[in-house]
């Protein structure tokens, strides 16, 4: 993706990471919701034309989603939806690729939650090796003739109980839903997305009062300069924190104004 569809995916996955952080967000099920919609706008050539229109108002696609999904999927799902509807979108086909993207990270949080998600990556990249080694493998789960259902069958006889669930929902997904894709790019694909799942740390933020964007994006680039990796910022509020933050990375408390912190980071950064 280029240009202003990167950006969109970007800010939508910063919207999902903040609803599965939720406890009353059910991980897999949004998942599944977003699958659903990523299949209707990849049959819908014309809807999703509509939806990636920027002679068309934000607002306006969103009522749109809203009407279209609102009573078939959950609020968060449908919200999620809506919300890349308002956003720019370099080419309309971008807007697909985002929602499968995000529905395939919504189920690598189920197994970063369960803490399963190195497994996920080493069993979806092993996979992908036994797809290329094996050509009458690769054939039957690449047969244009073969149904979906034959295709699920053979991969629960092949990855049930020897698989995570979570490893078994994202093959059945590429292998029932290519999108044009070659199997051995796909898995290579979710390989990645897995890694780069993996490769994040998790910072948890206690401010006395809600950080503004601008502070939170600091705050974002400064924590992941200073331990080197992608960074994701779990917020909080407590009125205890006065006048100041708390920033929690693992076992390793930071505590302080947030100024005085992000200079602390700049100065141990060009020490």
């Amino acid at each position: 993706m280029n240009g202003a569809s990167r950006e969109a995916l970007a800010a939508a996955r910063e919207r999902l990471d903040a609803l599965t952080d939720s406890t009353s967000v059910d991980a897999s099920t949004l998942a599944d919701e977003l699958a659903a919609v990523t299949a209707l706008l990849d049959r819908e050539a014309g809807l999703r034309r509509v939806l990636t229109d920027p002679a068309q108002s934000g607002e306006a696609k969103a009522q749109l989603v809203q009407r279209l999904i609102g009573g078939q999927v959950s609020g968060a799902a449908a919200d999620l939806v809506s919300g890349l509807a308002r956003s720019r979108w370099s080419q309309p086909r971008d807007l697909v690729d985002a929602l499968e993207e995000l529905a395939n990270i919504a189920d690598l949080t189920v197994a970063e939650k369960t803490g399963t998600l190195d497994d996920v990556e080493d069993e979806l990249f092993r996979f992908g090796r036994i797809v290329s080694s094996n050509t009458g493998l690769r054939a039957a789960l690449t047969d244009r003739a073969a149904s979906s259902s034959a295709k699920v069958e053979l991969l629960h006889r092949l990855l049930g109980g020897r698989a995570k669930p979570v490893t078994e929902r994202l093959v059945v997904r590429l292998v029932t839903a290519p999108r044009g894709r070659s199997l051995e790019a796909g898995l290579e694909s979710l390989s990645k997305l897995a890694a780069e799942r993996r490769d994040r740390l998790v910072a948890t933020v206690t401010s006395a009062v809600p950080l503004s964007d601008p502070q939170k994006r600091r705050l974002g680039d400064a924590l992941a300069k200073l331990y080197g990796r992608r960074m994701h910022l779990n917020l909080d509020v407590d009125p205890d924190v006065i006048g100041g933050i708390r920033v929690q990375v693992g076992d390793e408390v930071i505590n302080g104004s947030l100024a005085d912190r992000l200079d602390d980071a700049a100065r141990r950064m060009a020490s």
